[in-house]
């Protein structure tokens, strides 16, 4: 037996589905994050065990990959957060279930914003130093 959602219904599942989207993109940004740091830390155990500069030098191709790509998470967990409050702000009797971000689109969201965004800096900028410090301490 299907129940039939009324107004208010609709408009609560509809931000929990654009809830459940910020969610997986959240997740997804933390999960990159833990896995650059895991990357990094085996690359230098390796580097220090054989002592190999070229162990270090693969952490320059891989902590700019995982930037790159959480900018892109955190670009499209902004546009929900936006749909999330245009959606928040509508007439009950204007919801359809849009699940487009791309309404939502102006220049905070953009890819390039988020990756170089302040806390996105810090944590792949101090990677990158870190991974700087380790390379001149091997040699």
């Amino acid at each position: 037996m299907v129940k039939k959602l009324n107004m208010e219904d609709k408009k609560i599942k509809h931000l929990e589905f654009i809830q459940l989207v910020i969610t997986r993109m959240n997740v997804n940004s933390f999960l990159l994050r833990g896995w650059s740091v895991t990357l990094v830390a085996a690359l230098f155990a390796f580097a220090a065990k054989d002592t190999n500069i070229e162990y270090v030098l693969i952490t320059y191709i891989s902590t700019p990959l995982f930037w790159i790509l959480d900018g892109y998470y955190l670009s499209q967990e902004r546009k929900y957060r936006d749909l999330y409050n245009i959606i928040r702000q509508k007439e009950e009797n204007e919801i359809d279930f849009d699940m487009n971000a791309t309404i939502t689109d102006n220049t905070k969201n953009s890819w390039l914003n988020s990756t170089f965004s302040i806390t996105q800096l810090i944590f792949y900028g101090t990677l990158i130093i870190i991974t700087l410090v380790v390379m001149f301490i091997i040699n």
